[in-house]
């Protein structure tokens, strides 16, 4: 190869870099943000089928508007939310009163409950989707939707994956 075409092939190369990169970042700024997290779902992990669980809820509202929640935010008794012992802060669960079939889609943001026999306490607000707010307490259907990322990104001390469902943060 003469110096003349080796520069031109240099100059080639360099110039289709540049149109890929332009390409690419044109492509990348125009998708929203949420597009960029690699899914467990797109990177072909084997995962596990989404557990259910079935228990008692009950709710809380006036006494503890304002506190404090386990994940730092306000507890607001007209938010949709709920307390659970197990699942990672920031999970979407989706919670089904099985005496009136009513649902309602909910974010764990808190610890709870306190009370040996029950599986979750739900907002004010929840409990009167769910139609058991004038009861106190009923038997519900707890199915998560989606774990935050940050459970979703996890590793163990290993560095393997931990079992994911395959879920997104929307």
């Amino acid at each position: 190869m003469t110096y003349v075409s080796k520069r031109r092939m240099r100059n080639l190369l360099i110039g289709c870099a540049v149109a890929v990169g332009i390409a690419l970042s044109a492509k990348f700024e125009a998708q929203p943000r949420a597009a960029f997290a690699p899914s467990p779902c797109s990177l072909g992990i084997a995962l596990p089928r989404m557990h259910q669980e079935v228990g008692l809820a009950s709710w809380y509202g006036e006494e503890l508007q304002g506190s404090e929640t386990t994940s730092g935010e306000r507890f607001d008794m007209n938010g949709l939310t709920a307390a659970h012992r197990r699942l990672p802060l920031g999970t979407r669960i989706m919670v089904t009163n099985l005496r009136n079939q009513r649902s309602v889609v909910l974010r764990v943001n808190d610890r709870g409950p306190n009370v040996a026999g029950r599986l979750l306490d739900v907002s004010k607000a929840a409990a009167e989707r769910l139609g058991f707010r004038g009861v106190g307490i009923t038997k519900v259907k707890v199915i998560p939707l989606s774990y935050p990322r940050w459970y979703l990104a996890r590793r163990n001390d290993s560095g393997a994956s931990r079992p994911l469902l395959c879920a997104e943060n929307r």
